[in-house]
This record gives structure tokens, C-alpha cells and sequence, in this order.
């Protein structure tokens, strides 16, 4: 169990979208939570790369090798 103090204009938003769209706030602060946890540990991941001086790729020659670049 969690809970959470939002802003007041936070918490209308979020009522507001779950009235809107039959979700619960729950539903949308779990989604929230998820997408940042995700996006963090990339984050992370990516940092402890760097530092461990891991060989990196530019994006351009990634999509090359992927064939994405035409």
C-alpha cells in the first residue's frame, strides 16, 4: 500500500483523466510509477556504462547497422 500527497492542481488533473476515461487514479499513478522506474534504471544502466568505459555506438551508425538509416 501506498500513499501519495499530490498538489491540488495535480490531483485535479488526475481526477479528471480517471472520470474521463472509466480508470481508476490508481490505474494512472501505477502507469506513472512504471514509466519512471523504467526510464530511471535506463538512465542508470546507461551512467554505469559510461562510467565503466563500455564501447558505445553513435546513433547514426546504429540505425546504419540496422539497416534504419534509408
Amino acid at each position: 500500500m501506498l500513499g501519495i500527497r499530490l498538489e491540488p492542481e495535480l490531483e485535479k488533473r488526475l481526477d479528471r483523466l480517471a472520470k474521463t476515461t472509466g480508470r481508476s487514479k490508481s490505474y494512472y499513478a501505477r502507469l506513472a510509477i512504471q514509466q519512471f522506474l523504467e526510464d530511471r534504471e535506463d538512465y542508470l544502466l546507461g551512467i554505469a556504462a559510461l562510467e565503466r568505459n563500455e564501447p558505445r555506438i553513435s546513433l547514426e551508425d546504429l540505425e546504419r547497422e540496422l539497416g534504419l538509416d534509408r
